[in-house]
């Protein structure tokens, strides 16, 4: 599991026992983050 993590590929291996806390800060982050104005129009694809 520690492959893809030594070579930078991904953010690193998060500590099951630690999961909770890590999930709560990013969601917290997430929720408290300002919204910037946006100045275009809608994307259409």
């Amino acid at each position: 599991p520690y492959y893809s993590t030594a070579r930078l590929w991904d953010d690193g291996i998060i500590d099951p026992l630690d999961t909770r806390q890590v999930l709560a800060l990013g969601l917290s982050a997430a929720a408290n983050a300002p919204v910037p104005e946006t100045t275009f129009g809608i994307f259409r694809m």
